[in-house]
């Protein structure tokens, strides 16, 4: 039985996301978008459309003010720890999906200890545990007692795993998490029937709603995401995941909204993009949004060259990772299992935390960002 829907998802249903993104924005709209104080929808359809690519640079610079102005110099840097990629779903984009023919592991809590290490070893205080969809060989148990194990030597640990109910999360915020990230990868509802054909993660609903539950349940940072090139229209997911983390903002405002939009990169599933989305349309996706909620931090994965990277986090970038691996026990024993998907920045921790320091910025650690209230 589909899971009923949320609070978002019904607010969801009173916007005309494909009316605005499909709306011929003029350069008055642009202007109209870049003077406002408060920023509406219609003004972010603006800010994306493409009377708004001519204008990226005035973009841009006007999401760089607004990012210093509210986050300063400050550049949190976490690392991914993959700790299964098995996976009951069958999501056609994704390295992990069921069926595939890959190298399966799920780690050990020791092996995860290990991994953490390691990474608490190159400086990092803020983990972030990945895992497939699968709630046998990652079950709550499993979660709860690494996040006990590791709570001690690493302040900050989130989880982007599968969906959990309310006491799970519960149960996961009193052994000591503090993070849940949650991509809905598309708003469009017949998109993401054709790219979930099976498995937990098919149902729509209860993915959207997964970020309520967590967020009822006391997570204090809360992530969500659009992936960039599964849908035709990049546009509406742009729009439609700005719409959420507003929604998260102001339903949750003791909380720390986050937001990311990744691009589809290689993995085993062999998956193409609908429509590529071109390095100009990314900065100014990232810089709109900004412009459209101050508030929600920003994070860029390793999934993106270095180049660009050290360029966003100029503009509206708030978090990144550095020296990334995406398959289980990648840090201590890499090639034993299949990664999820190809990274694109290879700098050591070190070497990103040079960059930003070269560029004037903080690299952070440990938390920077303290919560409203």
């Amino acid at each position: 039985m589909a899971a009923p829907k949320g609070k978002f998802a019904r607010h969801l249903d009173t916007l005309d996301v494909a009316g605005l993104s499909a709306r011929a924005y003029a350069d008055a709209d642009v202007d109209r978008a870049l003077a406002a104080e408060h920023r509406d929808l219609a003004d972010l359809g603006a800010l994306l459309s493409p009377a708004g690519t001519a204008r990226l640079e005035e973009i841009a610079q006007a999401a760089r003010e607004t990012t210093l102005r509210r986050f300063g110099r400050a550049v949190r840097l976490y690392a991914p720890l993959y700790v299964s990629n098995a996976c009951l779903s069958s999501c056609t984009y994704c390295g992990f999906a069921k069926g595939l023919p890959i190298a399966r592991r799920t780690l050990t809590v020791d092996e995860v200890e290990r991994e953490a290490e390691l990474l608490t070893g190159r400086g990092f205080r803020h983990i972030l545990l990945v895992a497939g969809e699968h709630r046998v060989e990652v079950s709550q148990d499993y979660l709860v007692e690494i996040i006990e194990r590791l709570r001690p030597r690493v302040p900050s640990l989130s989880i982007e795993t599968q969906t959990w109910s309310d006491d799970t999360y519960q149960r996961l915020v009193r052994a000591g998490l503090e993070g849940v990230v949650h991509y809905q990868e598309t708003y469009d509802r017949d998109r993401y029937a054709q790219t979930h054909v099976a498995g937990w993660k098919r149902d729509y609903d209860r993915r959207l709603n997964s970020t309520e539950l967590a967020g009822e349940a006391g997570v204090r940072r809360l992530g969500i995401g659009a992936l960039l090139g599964l849908a035709a229209d990049w546009r509406a997911d742009v729009l439609t995941v700005a719409a959420h983390a507003a929604f998260l903002v102001k339903t949750y405002w003791r909380t720390e909204v986050t937001v990311s939009l990744p691009r589809i990169k290689p993995s085993a599933s062999g998956y193409q993009p609908l429509v590529p989305v071109s390095d100009t349309e990314y900065v100014q996706a990232l810089s709109a949004l900004r412009l459209f909620e101050p508030e929600a931090g920003i994070v860029l994965s390793t999934r993106e060259p270095a180049a660009l990277r050290d360029g966003l986090v100029r503009i509206a970038v708030t978090t990144m990772s550095a020296g990334s691996s995406t398959e289980p026990g990648g840090y201590s024993a890499p090639g034993e299992a299949t990664e999820q998907f190809s990274i694109s920045d290879e700098r050591s921790p070190a070497e990103v935390a040079a960059m930003l320091e070269a560029a004037g910025y903080e690299p952070v650690w440990k938390d920077a960002f303290p919560l409203v209230g």
